[in-house]
């Protein structure tokens, strides 16, 4: 539900620009697109280094060995609900995607097109950013730190 008012929020604030962007172009298309990814990179670039060392305190805490670690480790990167959020992900790249082809290949762009890849490539930044609190709260769990508190890893936000 949140996720639908945070669209619908962007979606108003955007709609000035679709009032203004009547002349959009394939580059700004392109630029969207390219906005996602690197979004996306800043995303990992900021989380992993974090999440990691999380990991390896709880292997430290634990006492495990590597082997038991690589499998102890796998509920904490892989169960039903990181499935759906990269479901969610995938499905989010792929309408970035075909909006994003689509509009870079229109004879004219369709700049209320463009407001939609704004819109669709927010949700896929808010879903990296929801797998990532679930992924930080549930080795904050295990670790006995509360969520969202630092430990010697500090927990980005």
């Amino acid at each position: 539900m949140w996720r639908s008012v945070a669209i619908a929020l962007l979606m108003a604030s955007l709609c000035p620009v679709a009032a203004h962007a009547e002349t959009c172009t394939r580059e700004d298309f392109e630029a969207v697109v390219d906005e996602a990814a690197a979004a996306l990179n800043e995303l990992n670039a900021k989380h992993k280094p974090a999440f990691q060392a999380q990991l390896r305190e709880l292997k430290e805490k634990r006492g495990w060995d590597h082997d038991t670690f690589m499998r102890e480790a796998v509920p904490f990167v892989q169960d039903e609900q990181i499935a759906k959020y990269d479901q969610e992900t995938a499905d989010y790249l792929a309408r970035i995607s075909s909006l994003g082809e689509e509009g870079a290949t229109a004879v004219k762009p369709d700049c209320k097109l463009l407001v939609e890849v704004r819109a669709t490539m927010e949700g896929l930044v808010a879903a990296q950013k929801a797998k990532w609190s679930y992924m930080f709260e549930k080795i904050g769990q295990a670790l006995g730190t509360q969520a969202g508190t630092e430990t010697s890893a500090k927990q980005p936000h």
